[in-house]
C-alpha cells in the first residue's frame, strides 16, 4: 500500500470505527437521541472523505460537491449533538448560517469563479467559527466535569486547527496547479491527520461522557425511590449528614419532621395497591412542593417520610407539617370513592440541639409522631411538648 492510499483510507476507516461504536452505544442507550446524530456526523465524515480521494464513481464535479456537502452535514450534526447533550437549546440559526453560508461561498469559487485556496478558506473557516460556537455553548454548561472541560478544550484545538492549517500550508504550498497537485500537497495531508487525530480524541472524549452520565443516572436511582420521586433511606441518610454536617459548621438550625400516612394498610386492601400508590405519589409531591428546592424529603419506609428543613426552627418545621397535613386532606385521589374518608397523615417535629447527629434527632421525632398516632393521628407533635397541636381534618378510615 502506497502513502497516499494509505492516507486516503485513514480518516475513513477511523471515523467509520467510530460510527459504528455509536450506533452500538445508541442500542443501549436509546433515549439520549444526540448519540444517534454522533453516529450519523462520523458516517457523514467518512462518505466525506471517501468521495473526496475517489471521486471517479461521481465524476469530479458531483463528487466535490458531495463531499463538502457531507462534511458540512457531518459538523453540523457534531454540533447539534454536543449541545444537545447538555440540554441547551442549539442555536440553529447561528449553525445554520455558518454551515451554508460556508457552503454558498465554497460554491461560489467552485462553479462560478474557480479558485482553489478561496474554496479551502471559505470551508474552513466555517468550520472553525463552528467549533468556537460548541466552545461556547460548553463554557456556558454549569457544574462541568472533566469530560466536559475535555470537549470545550478540544473545540477550540479544532478552531485553532480549522483556522491555522490552510494558513500555514499556503504559506508552504501557494496556490495548487490541479488536482493530482493538491492530493500530494503538505494541506491534504495534514488535513487527513488532523482529521482522523480529532476523530479519535472527540469521539474518545464523547463515550467517556456518556459513560459518566450513565454512572451519575445510576447513583441517582440508587438513592431515589421510584414510586415517589423522592429519595429512599440510603440517600436521605447520606444527604442528611451532609446537610447537618454544613448547618453545625455555620451554626445554622435544622429541623426534622416524621411523617406516617394514617391506616395505610386499610387504603391498599380496602382499594387496592394501585391506589396506595397514588396516595404516596400525592402525598409525596405535597412534601417535595411544601419542602422547596433547600429541603431534604425521602421515603424512608412503606408509608414512612421524613424531612430535613435547613435553616428551620421548631415553628417553621411546624408549620410545614400542618401544611402538608391540610394539603393531603383536600387531595382528591383517584381511584377513591367520594363517600370514602380523605386520606391523613401524623406527623412528628423536631429541631435540632446543638451539634446533635442523625439519629438521635430521628429518635426524638419519632417519640412525637408516635403520640401523633396515639393520640387520634391527623395531628402535628412536637418533640417534648405534651400537647396536640392540630387535629381538625376528618377522621381517617377505620380498620373495624
Amino acid at each position: 500500500m502506497d502513502s497516499r492510499l494509505f492516507i486516503a483510507l485513514l480518516t475513513p476507516a477511523l471515523t467509520l470505527i467510530f460510527a459504528l461504536a455509536f450506533v452500538v452505544l445508541w442500542t443501549y442507550q436509546r433515549r439520549r437521541h444526540y448519540i444517534l446524530g454522533l453516529a450519523f456526523a462520523y458516517t457523514a465524515c467518512a462518505l466525506g472523505f471517501v468521495l473526496q480521494n475517489f471521486p471517479q464513481p461521481l465524476g469530479e464535479l458531483a463528487s466535490s460537491i458531495a463531499s463538502n456537502l457531507l462534511l458540512t452535514a457531518a459538523m453540523l450534526s457534531l454540533a447539534i449533538a454536543a449541545v444537545t447533550r447538555y440540554g441547551r437549546r442549539v442555536p440553529l440559526v447561528a449553525l445554520g448560517l455558518l454551515g451554508f453560508g460556508g457552503m454558498a461561498v465554497w460554491g461560489w469559487f467552485r462553479i462560478v469563479q474557480p479558485d482553489q485556496m478561496e474554496r479551502i478558506f471559505a470551508l474552513n473557516f466555517a468550520f472553525g467559527a463552528i467549533s468556537l460556537l460548541i466552545a461556547a455553548e460548553l463554557r456556558a454548561v454549569k457544574n462541568k466535569g472533566g469530560a466536559d472541560k475535555v470537549l470545550m478544550i478540544l473545540a477550540l484545538m479544532a478552531a485553532a486547527d480549522f483556522y491555522i492549517r490552510p494558513v500555514g500550508a499556503f504559506w508552504i504550498d501557494g496556490s495548487y496547479r490541479d488536482q493530482d497537485d493538491f492530493y500530494l500537497s503538505s494541506y491534504w495531508i495534514m488535513t487527513n491527520f488532523s482529521t482522523a487525530l480529532f476523530s479519535v480524541l472527540i469521539a474518545l472524549s464523547l463515550v467517556g461522557a456518556v459513560g459518566l452520565d450513565v454512572l451519575r443516572e445510576l447513583q441517582v436511582e440508587s438513592r431515589t425511590d421510584p414510586l415517589s420521586g423522592l429519595l429512599n433511606r440510603r440517600g436521605f441518610h447520606e444527604k442528611s449528614a451532609v446537610c447537618l454536617g454544613g448547618a453545625a459548621g455555620y451554626r445554622l438550625p435544622v429541623a426534622l419532621v416524621l411523617a406516617d400516612l394514617d391506616h395505610f394498610k386499610l387504603v391498599n386492601d380496602t382499594y387496592g395497591h394501585a391506589v396506595g400508590d397514588r396516595v404516596i405519589a400525592a402525598f409525596a409531591a405535597h412534601l417535595r412542593a411544601l419542602g422547596g428546592p433547600k429541603a431534604i424529603v425521602g421515603r424512608i419506609g412503606g408509608e414512612e417520610f421524613a424531612a430535613i428543613l435547613p435553616a428551620s426552627d421548631l415553628g417553621a418545621a411546624r408549620l410545614f407539617a400542618e401544611g402538608v397535613r391540610a394539603a393531603l386532606s383536600q387531595e382528591a385521589i383517584a381511584g377513591l370513592p367520594l363517600h370514602a374518608t380523605q386520606i391523613t397523615a401524623s406527623f412528628g417535629v423536631a429541631a435540632r440541639h446543638g451539634n446533635e447527629d442523625l439519629g438521635s434527632l430521628m429518635r426524638r421525632a419519632d417519640d412525637a409522631l408516635y403520640q401523633a398516632k396515639n393520640n387520634g393521628r391527623d395531628s402535628v407533635r412536637l418533640a417534648g411538648h405534651s400537647e396536640d397541636v392540630l387535629s381538625l381534618a376528618p377522621k381517617p378510615l377505620r380498620s373495624g
